[in-house]
């Protein structure tokens, strides 16, 4: 069985079962009662095509199946080139040893197989026409990339070609699920391990910065700090307040759209999770993406002490924060620790009232940039109804249209660019 060969490439997980059993037949075929061989081949068979229906695959499944192994398998080779590109040293000889090994599972021709063991049926998986259906696992844009890799890998008559060409794919996108995903949330802590901490978001919103109306000193503010830091320079962690429904959210969606093939990764984590940051930071610090660690709504009750928590891993602790990690924050309140009148009256009490107040407002000095989105005014919020109706292919007398708008959002939330889409929304759920 070659994959007992592999040097690099080891330590598939489930997903490398089927290799195992494809490579025994691969060896042993001729060797077995037709039966038995056949009802391995189905079974072979049937995983593969469960692959497709989970991930989207089509064409030939085997190659398809082979190339997500690569893509996926996260060692010493694929993640020193993911983002950067093709390393030197003696690990490209162990790498061009395994790819070698590879190159015979593609180019395998599985003609005698089907005929000694009669089972042709498996010829469905080698040419395989998928369906439009969603996958659970991948997007369109992720299984495509791979489809396209198998296709090119199958094409390359050497192994030396078929390295580069993986090579390449891991500078582009990366490997694993930072290299093929773009936004992540930790996951639920029953039975999970270290490794299942940070998983993919499948389905983030496909918003773009130019799709954000009006706003554009904010937006200047955070592109400029996110291009600093996808540069590699200096960059501030980053608090967007103001208002709500103003676009604070849309624009951190907006920024993973914007600079994902940037190898920009943004992790989204709650209040309650904040006790697992150095695990995720650790998991985090040594890859060659940037990372953006994502809090949505962040704001504390006075009695809530989690942000004492976040002030260390920010800034306070002994470990410096890694260079690839930043902290971007949405909030509606500019002072993140709630305060009250009461407060005053009980820092009548407090000898040290200065530094207890002081206490408070820390969370956001450790914010180095602060960005405003403010609720629009009438002309502004008519503007992007405007610009929204436009885009979505409503045809309105104007007059009409800014009518039905300010009738909407005096009932609907007031003037924001959330009531906007939602009235535009309103409006396409009507037409026939």
């Amino acid at each position: 069985m070659r994959e007992k060969e592999l040097i690099v490439y080891r330590n598939f997980g489930e997903e490398g079962r089927l290799l195992s059993r494809m490579s025994e037949l691969m060896d042993g075929f001729k060797r077995q009662e037709v039966g038995e061989g056949r009802s391995t081949l189905y079974e072979c068979m049937y995983a593969l095509l469960e692959l497709a229906g989970s991930h989207g695959f089509s064409g030939n499944l085997w190659h398809c199946y082979l190339s997500n192994l690569l893509v996926n398998n996260e060692n010493s080779y694929s993640r020193s080139c993911e983002i950067r590109g093709p390393v030197e040293g003696t690990i490209n000889r162990a790498v061009l040893h395994d790819i070698e090994i590879f190159r015979e599972y593609f180019s395998y021709d599985f003609r005698e197989m089907m005929d000694t063991l009669k089972a042709p049926a498996f010829s469905m998986v080698l040419s395989y026409e998928g369906n439009s259906q969603e996958s659970k696992v991948y997007n369109t844009r992720i299984c495509n990339r791979i489809c396209s890799l198998a296709s090119h890998l199958s094409r390359r008559e050497t192994a030396e070609e078929m390295k580069n060409t993986l090579t390449e794919f891991y500078r582009e996108y990366g490997v694993g699920k930072f290299g093929l995903h773009k936004a992540f949330r930790l996951a639920p802590e029953d039975g999970r391990g270290r490794e299942e901490l940070i998983e993919p978001i499948l389905n983030i919103a496909h918003v773009r910065l130019d799709d954000l109306v009006g706003y554009e000193t904010a937006k200047k503010k955070l592109i400029e700090n996110t291009e600093a830091f996808v540069k590699g320079k200096k960059a501030n962690n980053c608090l967007l307040y103001g208002d709500a429904g103003t676009g604070k959210s849309s624009s951190i969606k907006a920024i993973a759209n914007e600079y994902y093939d940037r190898g920009l990764r943004i992790i989204e984590i709650y209040k309650h999770q904040f006790r697992n940051l150095n695990d995720v930071i650790a998991q985090i610090k040594n890859r060659n993406y940037k990372f953006i660690i994502y809090m949505d709504d962040l704001s504390f009750e006075d009695f809530e002490i989690e942000y004492k928590y976040l002030k260390a891993v920010i800034e306070g602790g002994l470990e410096r924060k890694p260079d690839n990690v930043l902290i971007y924050a949405t909030s509606n309140r500019r002072h993140l620790v709630r305060e009250k009148f009461s407060d005053k009256r009980e820092l009548a009490d407090d000898l040290h009232n200065n530094d207890t107040v002081q206490e408070k407002l820390s969370l956001v000095s450790r914010f180095g940039v602060t960005v405003y989105f403010g609720a629009p005014d009438k002309a502004q919020f008519q503007e992007i109804v405007r610009t929204l109706a436009v885009r979505g292919g409503i045809e309105m007398p104007e007059e009409e249209l800014l009518l039905e708008a300010n009738k909407w959002e005096l009932f609907h939330g007031g003037l924001s660019g959330r009531t906007a889409q939602q009235f535009i929304d309103h409006l396409l759920g009507q037409c026939e």
